[in-house]
């Protein structure tokens, strides 16, 4: 539903600021309208206050909320705290939005997708809530908004389960490998107590017909019915507390299929032990160890569950891992180490050969060489001196330098890496809330299909019809508990969600991955993205003599003052050999500059230039339309009249864009060039990189409509750019991927983004987002397989043509099976390496 937002403005000193704010403002997907004056912004649409004050700051300028309706931004951040500017195409620069108002919450209690669906209602229901993502997997919730903490812990438990806030998280991290090693330890020694009792009995019950009550086992059995009862509420009693607390709530749960199914089976025998009498004596007969033995197997299935699962999370645990305890701090006094958390923006700290960089920050001396390897996946040490960014997890191989801090905590790239997998860890695909909304209802049509099932039994079934009854009301209610079903998708979007990290790409959430998995047209932008974008002087011909080192000073000398793109690739290339002065400059609009170097005059500029000299140029047509075709830009230089070289300036093709887009065509996409430049250039450009296709001379919005013709026509696209006119084509994607070192805004607007600036991570992305569904795929379809036969089978379809009914154990140890496929086969996603070609 659309509302209306007021924002003061800081910051805006001319019309052209006006624009530029409503610009960035209107790119945004969420927002309809922006009408921007110089202190004021009226936006119309469904973003958020908070979200539309980060945009505006990525601009350049300041922002407040001024109603109270918007979520405005907890702790807004310094200029100062901000993620630096100035980050190299290696690393990533990720949306301040990445690590504000969001709440991570550990549940206890959960136990199925029924669980995760009554949680999640909860917690969506408190104001001021966004969103509300709970992850059955690791029992936890990700809460984004502006909902205080103790209104979602109190309305977990109002839901029946407990809660807890981490705000901080190596607490977390601590927190629940705590709790996850007390519930694998209680979980082992539950089943290993209900085993202990459950196996000898079904031992026992297998010679002949054990298990049938006579008056000469009467007392024997009793004594057998007591300690069972122990052991169910010693080794089971949290499926009862928790089946009873969903039945306050009217609701069920799995808990609630085991609650019932073994308190039947202990009814039914200990109602035979003391009254024999009622039953008949074929229908004497005890399921003590039916109700022993799947309380054993369920703890068993749990724990081994439970060891499986914290296998999933090492991916976002190396991460955490990076950051080190503790820092270096340089004083007046000396040198001291403090622990991390005392580490204060503006402290100066030192490094030295094997320490890991602590916070974010700049540095002020020295020279070291950093291993960037697990932020940027480039295994190629980079050398970082006065002036340079270091980002805290980043590894010091050699050297020894001294640095400011200047982001530290939840600002730091590394926290804002490891807060974008959670998010992404805890969210859900389209396929992942198919399985959710069965399962809402799947509790209560199972204890119908139960009912059902055991009265037909009970009326037209064979005899003994009680036992036969119980058997298979028993059955049903065990076989059929959603574990398997509620783990399918969350296990798979935290394995290749993490393993996807580890190849340096951020996906913002699991719907992403879905769309990304079924894309066939990948299109790019040009200009940083397939190439460098820094223009260079590629090539210098001389004529008329001239020696190439005194062409390039004569240039370097005229260009020297100016900021042009081109003047700075012919600058760079001189270096920082020594320039003569330049007397006389002056600029020639659109043509170029002239000035008197050393008594000569000297002129730089194209070839219009030239002409309007009277410069002669027919010995460089051949070369000049040589460079033209094939994407260079040239620049001719003249001196005392005469023809002395031609500059060929060009934006080259990154190293790894060619190999890299060979790569994605031998995997079948394909591939179109979308720029704003020349067609000329961008078919030069799209020649040496391989492209099927491309759009040249298109605007901002042009882009985003190219984008909406391929789709039109069909095409799964996902769009790959780098700069703040690319946004609205990345929003228009089905998946919009953000080259890291961009713009702030282009990052944000896209749902992927590179951490490294090679292209190979983009066919690493898709490869492992195809994974990503075929291994969901596979879980869910498991999942239902294994219900849609095993609901059957225990309601006795097969009896007719077997005799036989499935066991209440056997049914008890195929539902923990079932659960531990699932999270094994999730797994497997942690060692999927994607396909080089």
């Amino acid at each position: 539903m659309s509302q209306i937002i007021l924002l003061a403005l800081d910051g805006l000193s001319c019309q052209h600021c006006v624009k530029r704010v409503k610009e960035v403002l209107e790119q945004r997907t969420d927002v309809e309208q922006a009408d921007v004056s110089l202190n004021q912004a009226r936006v119309t649409g469904t973003a958020c206050g908070y979200k539309l004050i980060e945009t505006i700051e990525q601009a350049g300028y300041q922002a407040t909320l001024e109603q109270d309706n918007a979520h405005p931004k907890a702790e807004p951040l310094t200029d100062s705290e901000h993620q630096p500017e100035a980050l190299t195409a290696d690393t990533s620069q990720l949306p301040a939005s990445a690590a504000v108002d969001s709440y991570q919450l550990l549940i206890d209690g959960m136990s199925c997708a029924s669980c995760v669906s009554r949680v999640q209602n909860a917690l969506q229901q408190v104001d001021g809530v966004e969103q509300a993502r709970v992850n059955l997997a690791e029992r936890s919730a990700l809460v984004l908004g502006s909902a205080s903490p103790q209104a979602l812990v109190q309305a977990v438990e109002k839901a029946g389960y407990a809660a807890e806030v981490i705000e901080d998280e190596t607490e977390r991290r601590e927190k629940q490998q705590k709790n996850a090693r007390l519930a694998m330890r209680r979980f082992s020694w539950q089943s290993a107590l209900a085993l202990a009792l459950g196996i000898p009995l079904m031992i026992w019950g297998m010679i002949g017909d054990n298990m049938m009550l006579s008056e000469t086992n009467r007392s024997g059995w009793l004594v057998v019915g007591v300690l069972t009862l122990l052991v169910m509420v010693i080794a089971g009693g949290h499926f009862y507390r928790s089946a009873w607390r969903s039945l306050l709530k009217g609701t069920a749960t799995m808990d609630t299929l085991v609650a019932l199914g073994t308190a039947a089976a202990w009814l039914y025998s200990i109602s035979v032990n003391i009254w024999p009498d009622f039953f008949p004596m074929a229908a004497r007969h005890l399921y003590y160890e039916a109700s022993a033995m799947i309380i054993g197997l369920i703890n068993l299935g749990h724990a081994l569950e439970q060891r499986a699962r914290q296998r999933s999370s090492k991916a976002l645990e190396r991460l955490l891992d990076l950051t080190p305890a503790s820092a270096r701090v340089v004083t007046d006094d000396g040198e001291k180490i403090v622990p991390l958390s005392e580490v204060t923006q503006g402290m100066t700290l030192r490094l030295t050969t094997g320490d890991r960089v602590p916070v974010d920050g700049e540095i002020v001396s020295g020279e070291a060489w950093l291993d960037e390897a697990m932020l940027t996946g480039e295994p190629i040490p980079q050398q970082k001196t006065t002036g340079d960014t270091l980002h805290a997890g980043t590894l010091l191989q050699d050297g020894s330098v001294l640095f400011t801090a200047e982001a530290i905590g939840k600002n730091t790239t590394l926290a804002r890496i490891i807060q974008m997998v959670r998010q992404a860890q805890s969210s859900k695909p389209e396929i992942g809330k198919l399985a959710d909304r069965i399962s809402a209802v799947f509790v209560p049509t199972v204890v119908a299909i139960a009912i059902i099932s055991a009265a037909i039994w009970y009326f037209v079934g064979p005899q003994p019809q009680r036992v036969y009854t119980l058997v298979i009301a028993t059955t049903v209610l065990i076989i059929a508990c959603p574990c398997a079903l509620g783990l399918a998708t969350p296990m798979s979007i935290i394995s290749g969600v993490g393993r996807a990290a580890e190849f340096g790409v951020l996906v913002r959430d699991a719907d992403a991955l879905q769309r990304a998995s079924s894309v066939d047209t990948l299109v790019f932008d040009k200009t940083g993205t397939l190439t460098e974008g820094a223009p260079r002087v590629t090539d210098i011909i001389t004529f008329n003599q001239t020696k190439q080192s005194q062409a390039l000073r004569w240039a370097a000398a005229l260009e020297q003052g100016s900021n042009h793109p081109l003047a700075r690739a012919i600058t760079e290339r001189a270096g920082e050999a020594s320039l003569p002065t330049t007397e006389q400059f002056r600029t020639i609009p659109g043509q170029g500059v002239s000035g008197m170097i050393d008594g000569i005059n000297v002129l730089l500029g194209n070839r219009a230039l030239m002409q309007q000299q009277h410069i002669a140029t027919g010995e460089a047509d051949n070369v000049f339309a040589t460079q033209a075709e094939s994407g260079a830009t040239p620049v001719m230089l003249a001196a005392d009249g005469k023809l002395v070289a031609l500059f060929a300036i060009r934006d080259p093709l990154r190293a790894t864009s060619a190999d890299a887009l060979k790569r994605l065509h031998q995997l079948g996409y394909r591939l179109i060039m979308l720029t704003g430049d020349n067609p000329a250039t961008a078919h030069a450009i799209a020649r040496q990189a391989g492209i099927d296709e491309v759009i040249a001379g298109v605007l901002p919005d042009g882009k985003a409509q190219a984008i909406i013709r391929l789709q039109q026509q069909g095409r799964q696209v996902a769009m790959i750019g780098d700069g703040i006119n690319d946004a609205p084509a990345l929003a228009q994607a089905d998946v919009g991927i953000a080259m890291g070192g961009g713009s702030d805004v282009a990052i944000e607007t896209a749902s992927v983004t590179l951490m490294r600036h090679d292209l190979n991570s983009v066919a690493d992305a898709l490869a492992i987002a195809k994974a990503t569904l075929r291994n969901m795929k596979q879980n869910l379809l498991g999942a239902f397989i294994y219900n849609s036969l095993g609901i059957p089978i225990a309601a006795g379809v097969l009896y007719p043509l077997t005799g036989t009914l499935l066991s209440p154990v056997v049914a008890g140890a195929a539902m923990a099976l079932s659960s531990i496929t699932v999270v094994s086969n999730a797994n497997r996603l942690l060692r999927y390496q994607p396909p080089k070609v």
